[in-house]
């Protein structure tokens, strides 16, 4: 199969669809892998690296596009690219639909196969290839939240974990999944406050037999999250509904009503947002202030440590790469029920039913077009 990696073009976006290493399992077995220039740079990885584990490097997007029968990326397409896409073209890569209209419109419309990293899934009920990005974004969480609570950034001007004498700040965490077990490691481990609540028992058993003492855990109510969102200085929002937007649990009624210099993280971005009051930002401008509190809203968070992220989500997808450029897409989708729950566009369908009914349009199921 012909493979291409076109240079990522989001807003600080540095991480790269396949390292070297992964270029070279492909070529090794029989594949052609190409690479768009300088598409490895920011992270460290020259053109001549990729050469040397067996790629060809084109010179534009625009040849990886016309060349490849699959793009790997790692952020969704921008409009620009989508409006590369062939016809029964493998897009994989990270896509995020249910709260992107347009994308999703112009998905349709290129005819292609679109698989999401974020909704395959695997025998345990995981996201095998969100689940390492939403270990880096958890921990990056606690990061950005502890700058956005210094006063030059708009915050309280509060020390994450206090020192002796002073107390440290509340940090309440909403949904204990991946991002939110791994905030609620890095804060603990800083000295913060930490209660992570979870609508999931067995979530938070976890979360106190991982913990202990060092971890408050609360069953998620609609009472429970104003109460504890009102005398939080930090908010992290890391919940998810594989596929769908993300539910809106915090409204701006609610963060009307914060500590004026507290800070929201909002984690859930991608899927739109758990808290009423959040939009994407950038890493060139993360934070924006609505009712005195800092919001933190960077849709691309594991893109600031470019290398880590890349290293991890490769690790993770490599093997699903493999599969498909082996078997091509239709054999590889119908002999694997976990890849298959990737698929959300499919020659112009929508095959992903939680996307479907975040916009209103209509769902087919997969195996009726395979």
């Amino acid at each position: 199969m012909k493979i291409g990696v076109p240079k990522e073009i989001k807003n600080h976006e540095y991480r790269v669809g396949m390292v070297p290493s992964a270029v070279k399992e492909l070529t090794l077995q029989g594949h052609q892998v190409f690479i768009e220039q300088n598409a490895g740079a920011g992270i460290g990885f020259s053109d001549q690296a990729y050469i040397d584990a067996g790629a060809e490097v084109l010179a534009t997007a625009a040849e990886i596009f016309a060349i490849a029968e699959m793009i790997v990326k790692v952020k969704e397409p921008l409009a620009v690219e989508r409006a590369m896409l062939k016809h029964d073209q493998i897009l994989f890569t990270y896509l995020h639909l249910a709260p992107d209209l347009p994308q999703t419109e112009d998905l349709l419309k290129s005819g292609a196969v679109c698989i999401a990293y974020e909704t395959v899934t695997d025998d345990r009920g995981g996201l095998p290839l969100l689940a390492p990005m939403s270990e880096v974004a958890g921990r990056m969480s606690i990061q950005a939240g502890a700058m956005a609570l210094e006063k030059s950034h708009g915050g309280r001007g509060m020390l994450l974990g206090g020192v002796p004498g002073v107390a440290p700040a509340k940090v309440v965490i909403i949904g204990g999944g991946m991002v939110g077990t791994n905030a609620a490691q890095i804060a603990i481990g800083m000295g913060a406050d930490v209660t992570v609540v979870d609508r999931s028992i067995d979530a938070l058993r976890r979360l106190n037999a991982q913990f202990g003492a060092a971890l408050k855990t609360v069953y998620s109510t609609a009472d429970a999250i104003e109460k504890l969102v009102l005398e939080a200085d930090l908010v992290i929002g890391g919940v998810l509904i594989p596929g769908a937007a993300a539910p809106k649990l915090i409204t701006k009624e609610m963060v009307a009503k914060m500590k004026p210099g507290s800070a929201i993280v909002d984690v859930a971005i991608d899927q739109g947002g758990c808290v009423e009051t959040s939009k994407a930002t950038t890493h060139q401008d993360p934070t924006y202030i609505v009712d005195d509190v800092v919001h933190y809203c960077v849709a691309n968070m594991p893109g600031a440590v470019a290398r880590t992220s890349t290293f991890a989500l490769n690790s993770a997808t490599l093997p699903y790469i493999l599969k498909l450029a082996k078997l091509g897409y239709k054999e590889a989708l119908m002999h694997d029920r976990h890849l298959l729950n990737g698929l959300n566009v499919m020659h112009g369908k929508l095959t992903c039913r939680e996307v479907a009914e975040a916009h209103g349009l209509e769902y087919t199921p997969a195996t009726t077009i395979l």
